[in-house]
């Protein structure tokens, strides 16, 4: 196949491959390797250049344009990392993956079809759910949910086999929601690469199958709530931001925006414009990987701990966004380019929402004394993407806001995992119950974020603030004084750190190079909410795959082939990621860092979550200490909204009434 392109369209070095980048990269791995049509493209995207590169890049100029590409071939197994050069239009770089030591290929979109063709027709597994009351007229009917294999030091057996696994779930109609009828006490484990089932674990227990119908969608729901009046999010004079292709000026703020696979959503070079000149805060700001323990001893749970993103792909499962359902108000939408499992590039429609917010009161004060009242609302800009992982739905949310904070909220909905009860019993391992027919095994989901620093410029370190009572005596005669104790870390094992609200703990970037108009050194404060930890055992499977999820704070120095809290592949990995890049226990002084951050949720299900639970917000802040050298949100223009009304009349002035 030949293809005749440009070498690229792009302005900027980190500016997501074009469809024809993508095209022209399939087409070149596909001849220089002589692929034949059952290799497969789990990965195919841009390989970010070096750093260096990018902050020297000059509009206008040249700059290199490689494209990175996992390559499996469904006939033998293998598995190769692949570089492509697009200026030269050569291929630079073909290494084969050792999947027994380096993991496994993400799964594949078709292969969650090939694993459910694979259990429906499996002879036993039919005669399996026969046994438990099931017709073959209803076993066209049943829902197989695919997950990921897992790791749990395998018989020989299944080395060197590209697995999943297989629950059910019974429907009496294909639009039924399965997960109110778990079919208990029998998992089907698929051979991806044959297609067929090659063992099935079945307890033998014959747990009857709920029979409640829980549905949500509309028509079943019958008729809706009364009283409930059109909200409108208007911008008449438009949006306060500008974008060029991937760049994004708003409020002082820019960044560009990228898209990742894995990742999804990525935040570019993220600065704030300051006294006329941009200051750098992030170099790069994403979501790595989720990991999503359970625990429940069942055969249908004990091995469940999904990794979101490492296994499956947060990107790659993005939702298509639906303007005014989805996004409201004045929307901007950013299309992203991307390739199917063959290779073959195609548009992801709407799979990023950029808008403004109003989000309250920003900064206000009435002086009684002198009658002098101003108060400036708060507006912060939203940059998001939702994806559907199988049962469950997860948004991304950036938000920037103008007085310089960063947020980061991730939204957790869509339908808990189940399982069936007999009559009677109660879940052994503690989960929740949702009806007397299922409970929701517990569950704690972890996201790893991580955020390459430069505050200021590329070197940073990294303090850590506790508060403590004083003792009354000599210098707190009343008893109340306490202090606030900081220290600066100098190498990664110390700056494993978990969160203590206790203590009010928390963290700052900073550039220790410079020094503010009071002389301390500009900084972030990383502001973690009242997080849990991971509570598998450090030496069980979930404890050594998500080790990331061990500790609240990491901090690395920069390394670029250190990209992802759970490691590069962990589908059917030991464990690596974070534990692993630590364990050199590398300086971390006055360096070009990494800040790793997990967030997360212990989920103990319950009636509310059924049949799809409200949303759950998990996320975290950065906010500027000793960045500004006053509130940098002073300068906003007061305003007022005409629209808003009060007994049918409009607001006339923004006034205080003593």
């Amino acid at each position: 196949m030949n293809v005749n392109l440009k070498t690229t369209t792009a302005s900027h070095p980190l500016d997501p491959l074009s469809l024809q980048e993508l095209a022209l990269a399939s087409s070149i791995l596909k001849r220089e390797k002589n692929l034949h049509d059952k290799c497969r493209f789990p990965y195919l995207h841009l390989a970010e250049p070096d750093k260096q590169e990018v902050l020297a890049h000059v509009p206008g100029q040249s700059f290199s344009r490689r494209a990175f590409a996992l390559v499996l071939d469904k006939l033998t197994g293998n598995t190769f990392e692949a570089l492509v050069d697009l200026n030269s239009q050569t291929l630079v770089h073909w290494q084969p993956l050792d999947i027994d030591t380096q993991g496994h290929a993400p799964i594949m979109i078709e292969e969650f079809d090939l694993c459910v063709e694979a259990v429906q027709n499996d002879p036993a597994w039919r005669a399996a759910v026969k046994r438990r009351g099931l017709t073959d007229a209803d076993i066209e009917n049943v829902q197989i949910d695919p997950w990921s294999f897992g790791y749990f030091g395998d018989e020989d057996r299944y080395r060197g086999k590209r697995l999943m696994r297989g629950v059910a779930f019974y429907r009496d109609k294909l639009t039924d929601n399965g997960y109110a009828h778990p079919i208990e006490g029998l998992v089907a484990i698929i051979d991806l690469n044959k297609g067929e089932v090659i063992e099935l674990l079945d307890d033998g227990r014959l747990t009857p199958i709920p029979k409640a119908t829980i549905n949500y969608d509309s028509a079943s729901l019958g008729q809706p709530r009364d009283g409930l009046k059109p909200l409108h999010i208007t911008q008449p004079e438009g949006v306060s931001f500008s974008v060029d292709d991937w760049k994004v000026s708003w409020q002082n703020w820019e960044f560009r925006v990228g898209f990742t696979p894995r990742e999804g959503l990525v935040l570019h070079q993220l600065g704030y414009r300051d006294s006329g000149v941009v200051r750098p805060i992030l170099y790069r700001a994403s979501v790595t990987d989720m990991g999503v323990p359970y625990s429940d001893n069942a055969l249908n749970h004990y091995w469940k701990c999904a990794f979101d993103g490492g296994e499956y792909g947060l990107g790659r499962l993005a939702n298509q966004l639906e303007l005014g359902c989805d996004c409201l108000g004045a929307i901007r939408y950013f299309d992203v380019p991307s390739v199917n499992d063959q290779g073959e590039p195609f548009v992801m429609k709407n799979a990023i929402c950029m808008h403004e917010e109003d989000y309250g009161t920003l900064w206000k004060h009435y002086e009684f004394r002198t009658g002098v009242f101003e108060m400036r609302r708060s507006r912060r800009l939203v940059i998001s993407f939702f994806c559907t992982v199988a049962n469950y739905d997860y948004g991304f949310f950036w938000y920037l806001y103008q007085d310089g904070t960063i947020e980061l909220e991730a939204k957790l909905t869509g339908i808990i995992q189940t399982a069936a009860l007999a009559p009677g019993q109660r879940p052994a391992s503690g989960g929740g119950m949702v009806t007397p027919e299922f409970y929701g095994p517990t569950h704690q989901h972890f996201f790893s974020a991580r955020l390459h620093m430069m505050v200021d410029g590329e070197h940073n370190s990294v303090t850590e603030t506790n508060f403590q009572s004083r003792p009354q005596g000599e210098g707190n005669t009343w008893g109340n004084v306490f202090d606030s104790v900081t220290t600066t870390f100098t190498h990664e094992l110390e700056a494993a750190r978990e969160a203590n609200g206790q203590t009010g703990r928390f963290w700052k970037i900073i550039n220790p190079n410079i020094k503010n108009a009071v002389g301390n050194h500009p900084g972030y404060k990383l502001m973690a909410e009242h997080n849990p930890v991971m509570l598998a055992q450090p030496d069980s499977s979930f404890g050594r795959r998500a080790g990331f999820a061990s500790k609240h704070l990491w901090v690395t120095p920069y390394a670029p082939n250190e990209r992802y809290g759970s490691g590069d592949y962990p589908n059917q990995h030991r464990g690596d990621g974070l534990p692993v890049y630590t364990q050199n226990n590398r300086e971390i002084l006055n360096q070009d860092l990494v800040v790793w951050h997990t967030f997360g949720h212990t989920h103990i299900c319950k009636p509310e979550d059924f049949p799809v639970m409200p949303v759950e917000y998990v996320g975290f802040k950065l906010k500027p200490n000793n960045f500004f050298n006053g509130n940098p949100a002073m300068d906003l223009p007061a305003s007022r909204d005409h629209a808003s009304v009060q007994d049918g009349q409009p607001a006339s002035c923004c006034k205080h009434n003593a």
